[in-house]
């Protein structure tokens, strides 16, 4: 934004600071001054970066107010000198939506001469570099950069019957004055005549309304729209303006009759007369809302409790606090024993709490002259009951070659739908920075499958990443936290060959052995949605699902244009840290003699390797120290039809003794006859 600083010295005449020390000044307060200017005679320019919070110092007047409340300095008032009203009637306003249009006003101006600006007007707006239209538009435009506040002057002849403010009807279109042709939504907020659509509520106006040459009669609108009505329609239509973008902040309710006579007054310079009363119509609930919010209290001692020692040594006084606070437009009532009861300025919405005018003391009275000294603090830090369990899966995924990665704790509707353990239990912003991060993320796998996607469509093909963070369920009322894990995978990130399932069931299997347990099994019963129906698992450990991994659905993956497959799973975190870490245990290492025996066994086809294992693992034979699969072998002469050769590789070894034949010759036939249990037999060519 920007700003001139001789615009800024007509509302302070009693400033003798230089542009340079008002804008570092300015700067220590918050209200960035990112580039000064010099324009010589004309002082300097400002290029400033308001934060969006503070709507109120989008302009001349409202940066004129912050350097006022700095330098103790008495700030001119906005004021306009208009004539007397000539008899007539008042122009009919009718507000059918008060929720959304909280004040409206009008005011009737006949016997307008609508010319090129000149004066003061066209040398700002030279000076600002901004394009002049005529008087009429350049007056509007000159008020927003004046104090902030967007008004709209429409062509009175073109209008037929009443203003109505409503909600748009199903069809109706508007041409606005960027010339396009909009069909208008039901939820959007227009102003309207008794016939016809005029303009888009606190966006822009109509292009059949709109101030021409041959205007002679005008109608100046000055109004308070709902914020996020006006964010709404401004995102729908993808049509930001100068009004859109102070209205959809919070502007002032208390302004639009302030701004329509400053209007009224740069038209009236060039002729006619205002007609009629200036109607002002004002819906109550709106007003308490925002201009007649409750007071509050504030209290010296919390501000110096807060905030701590200053470098000067009387600290925070109340003269101090109480300068600060009036000089933004706060009014304060003493209660004595340096506590105030304050009323707030209409045009600060953002201050809600104490804690919110006990910042602006900070701010105005200069964070750098609190001492940098570390708030005391007694007791110790306590970790997180799973902190351990925690840094077990982080060392043990980067290990095995994962990279951490993080993501947003928001997400899309249609991700939380898909990607939710529970249906219908994510949880809704109630103010969403966009309609993309809109909902509480069930799930850590809409995150994972963005950055993913985000690598890829950066030609980074090959990635590995892992996600450790916190997914939300329940309502808006009641938010449930829970920890959770993502992985995900693409290209080639472990080595030469493609990333695929069983580089994920290998990555849970690891993590689940770091914890005790009595069973881990997988199987592909009730898979999500969004996992490819034969490319997927679930992961139990003692009964309880864990985990869902595999192939992204390839339905999803086409929907989201990934050019390659990607893997990607979820660790249900709140139910495996209920289960103890896997404690290593050392053990003496034998003195005796280990023995190997091989069996080469014959199984029916398909007999999967965990039947095998259990088998063996239920004789309990303690000098039994491994067994592993060697060989498999399916196609050969000496191998019937249906089944398949396993060669199991055997070691035992006895703590107390040397092993004898006969106690291996034992072994081996309890071993035979386990297999002969579950269908298989020794192979005997």
């Amino acid at each position: 934004m920007k700003i001139l600083t001789s615009w800024l010295r007509s509302y302070l005449p009693g400033l003798i600071a230089s542009d340079r020390q008002l804008a570092d000044d300015l700067t220590l307060r918050g209200i960035a001054v990112d580039g000064v200017f010099d324009l010589g005679p004309n002082g300097s320019l400002f290029e400033m970066d308001i934060t969006t919070n503070r709507v109120d110092a989008m302009n001349h007047y409202g940066i004129a107010r912050e350097a006022a409340t700095i330098y103790g300095l008495k700030l001119n008032p906005l004021e306009a000198s208009l004539p007397a009203a000539k008899s007539g009637p008042a122009h009919e306003i009718r507000i059918e939506d008060p929720a959304l249009c909280g004040r409206f006003t009008a005011r009737v101006l006949r016997g307008i001469k609508v010319q090129p600006s000149t004066g003061i007007v066209a040398e700002r707006f030279r000076l600002l570099e901004q394009k002049l239209i005529s008087n009429a538009v350049d007056a509007t435009n000159y008020i927003v950069l004046a104090m902030g506040h967007p008004t709209h002057a429409f062509d009175l002849d073109k209008i037929e019957g009443a203003i109505i403010v409503r909600r748009a009807r199903k069809g109706e279109r508007l041409k606005t004055l960027d010339e396009i042709d909009r069909i208008l939504d039901p939820e959007d907020l227009i102003v309207a005549d008794e016939k016809k659509p005029l303009a888009l509520a606190g966006v822009m106006g109509g292009w059949d309304s709109r101030i021409t040459a041959e205007t002679k009669n005008v109608l100046v609108e000055a109004a308070w729209f709902d914020p996020v009505s006006i964010r709404r329609s401004s995102k729908r239509h993808l049509l930001h303006t100068d009004a859109s973008h102070r209205f959809e902040r919070g502007a002032d309710f208390n302004a639009p009759p302030v701004a329509s006579a400053l209007v009224s007054q740069l038209l009236l310079e060039s002729g006619g007369h205002q007609v009629g009363e200036f109607v002002d119509v004002v819906i109550p609930e709106a007003a308490a809302r925002t201009a007649k919010r409750p007071s509050m209290s504030f209290a010296v001692s919390e501000a110096r409790r807060i905030l701590g020692t200053t470098e000067d040594p009387e600290g925070i006084t109340a003269a101090t606090a109480e300068t600060i606070l009036t000089g933004l437009g706060c009014r304060l009532e003493a209660r004595g024993d340096e506590t105030y009861q304050v009323t707030l300025p209409s045009w600060r919405l953002d201050l809600e709490r104490e804690i919110d005018l006990i910042e602006e003391v900070a701010r105005v009275y200069g964070y750098n002259r609190f001492r940098t000294t570390l708030p005391s603090f007694a007791g110790s830090v306590i970790e997180l009951p799973w902190a351990a369990k925690e840094s077990t899966m982080r060392t043990a995924l980067l290990a095995m070659g994962w990279t951490e990665a993080t993501s947003s704790t928001f997400c899309a509707a249609p991700d939380a739908a898909l990607f939710a353990p529970q249906p219908n239990s994510a949880v809704a912003m109630g103010n969403p920075l966009s309609e993309e991060a809109g909902m509480l993320r069930p799930s850590l796998l809409p995150g994972m499958v963005g950055m993913l996607a985000l690598n890829l469509n950066r030609d980074v093909e090959d990635a590995a990443l892992f996600e450790a963070g916190t997914a939300f369920s329940g309502s808006p009322e009641k938010v449930d936290e829970r920890p959770a894990l993502a992985i995900g995978a693409t290209g080639r990130p472990f080595g030469e060959n493609p990333a695929d399932f069983y580089d994920l069931k290998g990555t849970v299997e690891a993590l689940l052995a770091k914890f005790s347990s009595r069973s881990v099994y997988f199987d592909n019963l009730l898979l999500p949605a969004w996992l490819h129906p034969g490319r997927g698992a679930r992961a139990a450990l003692d009964g309880s699902t864990v985990a869902f991994f595999g192939q992204l659905h390839p339905a999803e993956a086409e929907r989201r244009k990934l050019k390659q497959p990607v893997f990607i799973g979820e660790i249900y975190l709140d139910r495996l840290y209920r289960q103890p870490l896997r404690q290593p245990a050392a053990r003496e290492l034998s003195r005796y003699q280990a023995v190997r025996r091989d069996f080469s066994l014959l199984l029916p086809d398909p007999t999967p390797y965990a039947t095998v294992e259990e088998a063996i693992r239920n004789l309990n034979i303690s000098d039994l120290r491994s067994f592993a699969p060697k060989e498999i072998l399916r196609e050969a002469k000496s191998i019937p039809s249906g089944h398949f050769s396993l060669l199991l590789g055997t070691v035992f070894q006895s703590q107390e003794r040397t092993l004898r034949e006969e106690d291996l010759q034992e072994f081996s036939q309890r071993i035979i006859t386990a297999m002969e249990g579950i269908g298989g037999k020794l192979r005997t060519s």
